[in-house]
């Protein structure tokens, strides 16, 4: 039965479980275009600060940590509209997506040192695709999703296909696995055929300002509370009862971790964001290693599972959140009081920071990856004080320099292996003598779990058939054709949820159609083929 939506609006109270960008931008929308009373909407975060996988933090002293950075680009159209209306933190009277516009065109990204081997850029202007390659790279993208079932892509490329130039790029860039989900890797490739023909140089990548928890989620945080809207932090939400008939599914109590209840009413609703790629994270330091935690230590993976046991429309986590060993990969954040690095990887690279975007090392055994973004990429940040992010794909395995798998390094082994990489342990020796460097490792267990092989049906959606009064939000909710890991795609969910329940004039942001536009297929069809 198709879902009645709801028209009395100013009526409506609404929970939301979780306060990542798919919650906020739900809270934002309820608000603005729903008309539900900004005081009648409550955010409900198990931690102690919003955001979700949108983080940033730190000061000087103790280091900063970005735990991973979402890459934008002009075609979100869900995104940019949402931010149109979200004032600025540094000017109330620009909207953040005009400051990253405006940031965007005085910082273009053309990553001039992209894939490194031996501490030397390799030429990347061909992805050096051989012809069987590329035709099965053009099959791919025209065979249908349902065909795919839950392959992976190593199922349907030979083995050589995984040393091109083109696959260092496209694994480091999205962080993609050869063992990830085919059908996903279809989506990116139509989604985003704009971008092939300058993938090798980051084209048309573009950044906010700052990290995103500065640029995005504290400017939306503080637009809400403005507004009334509540926040409830340190509140986890452990189960929700339901009632289910054949024809209608209604949730009826939230039960929270200590051991309070909340009753929903007949004008009740709750959206919840099911899985999270940032949940149980771990933070090391500059001597201790960060530690792999799991299941037991989440929340909205344990919610999710107690929920999909109660009906299988509510979606299947287990391929998502069952095998870390596939599913996690480490990242690392250096502060550094010294401009000694910063100095040397522009004049290597060729790009002042916040232009150039990954440097990918392809002879590391951990495959690892550097972003220098823009210098300050923190508001607290002092002129003298410099940041860069790096991550590794294959944790497990042993460093070439460092005799230990990344998962056992501490900060300071992390920055050893990739000073080896560079060719600059020299260099670099009398910054860390004088303790003006730290790096802080971190653990993410899930943090590829959006990209596990899964069939349709495991991610359910968002309002699922015969739900009256709640709605699954976020990367684990399904939007059909659009990408996961990105931005996009979480505030299109949210888009989906509140324009599917409540009576609105306002339809859901058509997605950008590049893959049927002649002029970026003959441009992709060229890329691929240099």
């Amino acid at each position: 039965m198709k879902t009645e939506k709801f028209k009395n609006t100013k009526d409506a109270k609404v929970y939301l479980i979780g306060s990542g960008i798919a919650s906020l931008a739900s809270a934002v929308y309820l608000e603005k275009d729903a008309g539900v009373p900004a005081e009648n909407i409550i955010i409900l975060e198990k931690d102690k600060i919003a955001g979700g996988a949108l983080d940033g933090a730190g000061e000087t002293e103790k280091g900063f940590v970005v735990r991973g950075g979402r890459m934008h680009e002009m075609h979100y159209e869900c995104y940019w509209e949402l931010l149109s209306h979200i004032p600025s933190l540094e000017d109330p009277n620009v909207s953040v997506r005009d400051e990253s516009y405006d940031f965007n065109e005085r910082f273009v990204s053309n990553g001039q040192a992209r894939l490194l081997k031996d501490g030397k850029k390799l030429d990347v202007s061909s992805y050096g695709l051989s012809f069987k390659q590329q035709a099965d790279f053009l099959k791919l993208t025209y065979v249908s999703e349902k065909s795919l079932g839950n392959d992976r892509i190593e199922d349907w490329f030979d083995q050589a296909f995984f040393d091109t130039k083109f696959w260092y790029i496209w694994t480091s860039m999205f962080a993609f696995q050869k063992w990830s989900s085919l059908a996903e890797m279809r989506r990116y490739m139509k989604r985003f055929i704009h971008l092939v023909d300058g993938l090798y140089k980051l084209g048309g990548v573009m950044r906010t300002k700052y990290n995103q928890y500065d640029s995005v989620v504290l400017p939306m945080k503080k637009y809400l509370e403005k507004r009334g809207v509540n926040f409830e932090m340190s509140t986890e939400v452990v189960d929700i009862d339901f009632n289910l008939s054949a024809d209608k599914k209604t949730a009826t109590v939230l039960h929270m971790k200590d051991k309070s209840e909340i009753v929903l009413g007949k004008n009740d609703f709750v959206f919840f964001t099911n899985g999270s790629i940032t949940e149980s994270t771990d933070n090391g330091s500059w001597d201790t290693p960060a530690k792999l935690k799991g299941i037991a230590e989440s929340g909205s993976w344990k919610l999710w599972k107690k929920l999909a046991a109660k009906d299988k429309a509510f979606g299947n986590p287990d391929p998502f959140c069952d095998d870390i060993d596939l599913q996690k990969w480490y990242s690392f954040t250096a502060t550094m009081k010294d401009t000694t690095f910063l100095d040397y990887m522009e004049n290597f690279s060729g790009n002042v920071d916040g232009t150039g975007g990954l440097v990918t090392m392809t002879d590391s055994n951990w495959l690892m990856s550097i972003v220098i973004a823009r210098q300050p990429h923190f508001p607290n940040q002092p002129d003298d004080v410099k940041i860069f992010w790096g991550y590794g794909l294959y944790p497990d395995r042993k460093g070439n320099y460092i005799n230990k798998t990344m998962a056992e390094c501490t900060g300071a082994e992390m920055l050893e292996e990739l000073y080896y990489h560079l060719k600059i342990q020299d260099l670099m020796k009398p910054v860390t003598d004088a303790g003006k460097v730290n790096c802080i490792p971190v653990a993410m267990p899930f943090v590829d779990s959006l990209f596990m092989p899964r069939t349709i049906g495991d991610r359910p959606d968002v309002v699922v058939k015969g739900a009256t009064n709640f709605a699954f939000l976020g990367q684990f909710a399904e939007a059909p054709k659009d990408c996961v890991f990105t931005v996009e795609y979480s505030v299109r969910t949210a888009q989906m949820a509140v324009y599917g329940l409540f009576e609105t004039d306002k339809k859901v942001h058509p997605m950008y159609d590049s893959a049927h536009n002649p002029k970026y297929l003959m441009g992709a069809l060229k890329a691929i083929s240099r």
